[in-house]
């Protein structure tokens, strides 16, 4: 018998190919002395209490030993986390974890009184305070924080939620310790003869397998283990819902989406308008998948025929350096500094290259103010998809990079609502870059393909997680009970609208509902598919437009979120409260499988 193919262990992968934290903590030694630091400064918080509408001076101190907490607080977490992720089976990184999280909650519980306390000054003297000069650092920030009055409780309210921290996050940790410590997955022979070990890691590699056999058997094999363990998952998922639900009710809001929408500002027509927009252009989606089965020469369409290039003869292989090269050369309309940066960081240790047991799945960047902005990969030089994954992350660590550099601290971390436009823009010139550079037809109709199965992934995917989270919301909202049968309907209910009526649909697909991580920080993945939607119109704007429209994107970069992200974006060239940026899109969306239907 062949041997199965094993991820080696964390300890022996190459220095070279892991992140280096250095800039973070150059040892778990020196992290140990921070916590210290941070915990013994806890106390000092009490000194200001009472205090705060005595002067715009005593406020502003206040504001500023929050401030320095905060900075040291965000170092000491990045570190722990990151640890967790290169091997969530190590338990040392989880109890350092958990040593964070306990210091964390308990310097919230701390600074708890202080916004109750500043909603407390009255309208007329805080009008003055704003106007002070030793406030002038800290004006916007009060400014939003006052947005939030009617949304803010007493004191002792606001101790009692603070002290819930660790509590809250007890769900979701629940579920991410299940999919990447527990859950074991089987030994898959793939398309070379070779037994690989199944994890949720490469699960997508198998997925983009070109023999049908082993693609069916990967997915049928990996569900097996959610359907092994369906009850919990389910009963995971409907404990983070009701916390959504019982938070945003504690605060006020009329619903878990608005409390979710509130602080970016951000109207509910927006979120609506996607859904809306996404089920108008379904009839191209629907088309797409009906060119992918003839053209595969397939009876019957199943989801785990839906990643596989469509010209699967054609094949690609990158290696980091390889992939890096490709990257940069895509991304050289952004000019020389931008490029320069991130090529020295993907070059050297920004990135933590390669699966290996018990890392996290998937792939993040991971910005601070104070460090490097890291890069969780887990790259496989077969998958394509990983160097689009590359660029992607890259774009995130890249926004971190120019807006720590530009912006104070208060104002540097950017939202996630403009996070995913700087993410996906990078995406949008590697897909050109590669579409200029094809060798024939046959070569760009690959790539149109993979064009259209991202916009397919990050666009209508996206819209359907997030449509599922709006209706199951609304049901616990609504006091219906979220059971495991109440999920699969409602998620097989979305698959039907989505896939249409012509797709294969497998009964276990109604479980995937209960596998996707981001369902566990709510009302997330709309600002996937509103962020494409925006880097589509601006990458457009950049490459078509001159030195004006990149430093317009530029200083979008830079600017954090010292104005709301619709302001933002609207700076940049986009205004995302008009269904223009969805519709056109999608429009081009439509073409491309048009396109695609002709060449091949």
């Amino acid at each position: 018998m062949s041997k199965v193919k094993q991820l080696p262990v964390r300890a022996k992968v190459k220095a070279a190919d892991t992140w280096d934290l250095s800039s973070l903590f150059p040892s778990d030694t020196a992290w140990e002395k921070a916590l210290k630091r941070f915990e013994s400064q806890i106390d000092g918080y009490a000194a200001y209490q009472g205090k705060l509408g005595e002067s715009a001076a005593g406020l502003a101190d206040c504001l500023k030993f929050d401030s320095k907490l905060d900075r040291a607080g965000e170092r000491l977490g990045i570190y722990a986390f990151l640890k967790t992720t290169e091997d969530q089976a190590n338990g040392t990184y989880q109890r350092m974890m958990g040593r964070y999280r306990n210091a964390a909650t308990r310097a919230s519980e701390a600074a708890s009184y202080i916004r109750p306390e500043i909603m407390s000054i009255p309208a007329k003297k805080m009008k003055t305070f704003l106007a002070a000069k030793p406030i002038r650092p800290y004006r916007l920030l009060l400014e939003r924080l006052l947005r939030q009055k009617p949304h803010t409780l007493s004191a002792k309210e606001e101790r009692l939620l603070a002290m819930q921290g660790e509590m809250a996050q007890a769900a979701g940790k629940a579920f991410r310790q299940l999919l990447d410590a527990d859950m074991k997955f089987a030994v898959i022979r793939n398309e070379h003869g070779e037994q690989v070990e199944l994890t949720s890691s490469n699960f997508s590699e198998f997925l983009i397998s070109p023999k049908r056999s082993v693609r069916r058997t990967a997915f049928e094999k990996y569900y097996e283990q959610f359907t092994a363990h369906e009850n919990t998952l389910a009963a995971t998922l409907e404990g983070s819902i009701q916390g959504d639900v019982y938070y945003a009710r504690a605060r006020g809001y009329d619903s878990a989406l608005d409390a979710a929408l509130f602080p970016d500002n951000v109207p509910v027509s927006v979120y609506d308008n996607l859904i809306e927009s996404v089920h108008k252009n379904l009839p191209a989606v629907h088309h797409y998948y009906d060119v992918r089965r003839r053209k595969m020469k397939l009876r019957d369409i199943h989801h785990y025929d839906t990643y596989v290039p469509i010209l699967s003869d054609i094949k690609t292989r990158h290696t980091w350096q390889q992939a890096v090269k490709t990257v940069i050369n895509s991304l050289a309309p952004l000019g020389d500094d931008y490029t320069s940066v991130l090529e020295a960081g993907l070059k050297g240790r920004w990135c933590d290259r390669y699966p290996n047991q018990g890392k996290q799945s998937g792939a993040f960047s991971c910005g601070s103010y104070d460090a490097d902005p890291f890069i969780m990969m887990n790259f496989m030089p077969e998958v394509l998809n990983d160097v689009f994954t590359l660029t992607h992350e890259a774009g995130h660590s890249m926004h971190s990079y120019y807006s720590a550099r530009h912006q104070p601290f208060e104002y540097y971390n950017y939202t996630i609502f403009v996070a995913e436009v700087a993410s996906t823009f990078n995406e949008q010139l590697l897909s050109k870059h590669l579409a200029d550079h094809a060798r024939d037809d046959h070569h760009r109709a690959y790539l149109i393909n993979r064009e259209i199965d991202g916009i397919r992934a990050t666009i209508i995917r996206q819209t359907m997680f997030a449509e599922f989270e709006k209706i199951t919301h609304a049901m616990a909202e609504a006091g219906e009970p979220l059971t495991l049968q109440a999920f699969q309907e409602v998620y097989r209910d979305l698959l039907c609208t989505y896939f249409g009526p012509e797709f294969t649909l497998d009964a276990v697909l109604a479980l995937e509902c209960l596998r996707i991580p981001h369902f566990y920080r709510a009302f997330y993945v709309y600002k996937y598919a509103t962020g494409m939607s925006a880097a589509i119109a601006l990458s457009q704007r950049v490459l078509n437009g001159g030195p004006q429209e990149l430093d317009d994107y530029l200083t979008f970069l830079k600017g954090g979120c010292s104005k709301f992200s619709l302001d933002l974006l609207r700076d940049a060239g986009v205004d995302m409260e008009q269904p223009e940026p969805v519709d056109t899109a999608l429009q081009h969306f439509g073409q491309l499988v048009a396109e695609l239907d002709q060449l091949i």
